[in-house]
């Protein structure tokens, strides 16, 4: 079995690390460079960092703020938020970035994915879907959760692996921040459905979520926040018990 990943999200916006619940009631969590270097230091696998109002706003990610976090940490960096084209990619990869998150402009536009992996290969190119569960079936939102579509969740993610997304981030908004588990179901259709690595995100509450989306879906990694910002669970502790429960994950 791979190696399972850990990965705190830090959420901005106006430059600071925010959380919420079902993607409203926004809260403060603290300042993202100090987040950062914390979790770095926790040996989390990667992190992520998603500017959850540049899109709304129509304006680019923080181009300075991911300079500076990048400076701070040796782990894999994920950038998401207000990418539109190649050209803002390069920028973000410049200034530190391993990896994109596009979501909203690549359901506006399905080739950037495609022209996002063919510049920076597969690898780069993580493709976000907000889903929520409308009308008895799990539907794609844009703009931060905003706004829904009539996109069909799975649908989607397999047209963005064909595209040449390499991995997906799959989003529960049902789940998001309310602390009661990962949507164990949406998650294993999901990896049911595409070949490429699946991280799950929106719902982690305790160390038993972790283990259940391991032990009960085919997701490689795991996504959190609140958890890790308000020092519920640290990354370390979380690992261990993981291990002690026979997940593989890296040290």
């Amino acid at each position: 079995m791979l190696k399972k990943r850990i990965i705190p999200c830090l959420d901005i916006r106006n430059g600071r690390t925010v959380k919420g619940i079902n993607f409203e009631n926004i809260r403060d969590a603290g300042n993202p460079i100090e987040l950062a270097e914390i979790y770095a230091d926790q040996k989390a696998d990667e992190l992520v960092f998603l500017d959850i109002t540049a899109t709304v706003e129509e304006r680019k990610t923080f181009v300075k703020l991911v300079d500076e976090i990048a400076k701070k940490i040796n782990i894999p960096f994920t950038v998401g938020g207000g990418i539109s084209s190649v050209e803002d990619v390069k920028a973000l990869v410049n200034s530190g970035a391993d990896k994109v998150s596009i979501n909203s402009s690549a359901i506006r536009n399905p080739n950037l994915i495609g022209e996002i992996a063919k510049e920076f290969g597969t690898q780069c190119v993580v493709v976000a879907i907000d889903t929520n569960y409308v009308n008895n079936q799990w539907k794609v939102y844009t703009h931060g959760g905003r706004n829904e579509t009539e996109i069909h969740t799975f649908d989607w993610a397999k047209q963005a692996e064909n595209l040449g997304a390499g991995e997906i981030l799959l989003t529960s908004m049902v789940h998001d921040g309310t602390k009661s588990g990962f949507s164990i179901d949406v998650l294993k259709r999901l990896t049911e459905t595409v070949n490429i690595p699946v991280i799950a995100s929106g719902g982690a509450g305790k160390k038993e979520h972790f283990l259940d989306v391991f032990t009960q879906t085919g997701v490689t990694a795991a996504l959190a926040a609140s958890i890790f910002h308000f020092n519920e669970i640290p990354v370390v502790e979380l690992k261990k018990y993981l291990v002690e429960n026979n997940i593989p994950v890296r040290n």
